[in-house]
């Protein structure tokens, strides 16, 4: 079905590998078009509770943009591109379902971006993230300087995209923008144990936690009052009831989305 991803499904959990090895998996259009219709896949397809994005082969997650695609864009279609992908990146950053990022090598550029769109992000020994884009006379066009920012700071996350530098996996752990380094032959095990966990909570529950995570980063949605409504929505469903029920009769609950 796809020519730049591949994707496996095994127990509940999509796992999508970008593939693009003679490349580094760098993003192209064509690759930005199929996460596009992978992620829409993940929001309707109800056997699918959560999802992994990583790279193909052991050097890279996203080593950063095909930039061959770059040479002859005028200024509106770099804006029409910048759109393109900001729209992919917060469908994955929205996404009710959760969207982890298992990055196994660089992560550069839109690959970087990539792996900050996702919910949070684990990282082998040997990754490598940055945004070098002013290397190339450019700035991060898919959410970078605000995911960044968000994440690490603005001080760190200004010096690090005005110097092009590159941050190893202990100092992005350090700095916040992952949550766990592992040797990379543990890098899916810990992620899909991470997700297979996540998945025996309430699954209302976590969409929720996206949206009032989302919604304290954004500045034209008041967060305190999203995570008001949202608490309250939660006592209209059966997966509250549930998980009551089986707190108070010391077992484990059995949620059902509902």
């Amino acid at each position: 079905m796809y020519q730049t991803l591949t994707t496996q499904l095994d127990n509940n959990i999509l796992i999508v590998t970008i593939n693009r090895p003679e490349k580094m998996n760098a993003l192209n259009q064509q690759m930005m078009g199929e996460l596009g219709l992978v992620i829409d896949e993940i929001y309707r397809n109800k056997d699918i509770k959560a999802a992994v994005l990583t790279g193909s082969g052991e050097k890279a997650f996203v080593a950063g943009a095909d930039i061959s695609e770059f040479l002859t864009l005028s200024p509106k279609q770099g804006e029409e591109l910048a759109k393109s992908g900001h729209v992919v990146f917060q469908r994955i950053e929205c996404s009710p379902k959760p969207i982890i990022a298992a990055v196994n090598g660089f992560a550069l550029g839109g690959g970087c971006e990539l792996a900050m769109a996702c919910h949070f992000r684990i990282a082998s020994e040997n990754a490598k993230f940055g945004q070098p884009e002013v290397n190339l006379g450019l700035i991060p066009g898919y959410g970078g300087t605000q995911r960044l920012t968000q994440l690490i700071g603005k001080g760190k996350a200004t010096e690090l995209m005005m110097t092009g530098d590159m941050l190893s996996a202990a100092e992005a752990q350090a700095w916040g923008l992952v949550n766990h380094v592992v040797k990379l032959e543990e890098l899916l095990p810990k992620a899909i144990a991470i997700l297979q966990k996540i998945q025996t909570k309430a699954p209302l529950a976590i969409a929720r936690v996206v949206k009032c995570v989302n919604a304290a980063l954004d500045k034209d949605v008041d967060g305190w009052e999203t995570e008001i409504r949202e608490f309250a929505a939660c006592f209209a469903t059966k997966d509250l009831q549930e998980g009551a029920e089986a707190f108070i009769q010391k077992r484990q609950a059995n949620f059902k989305g509902e």
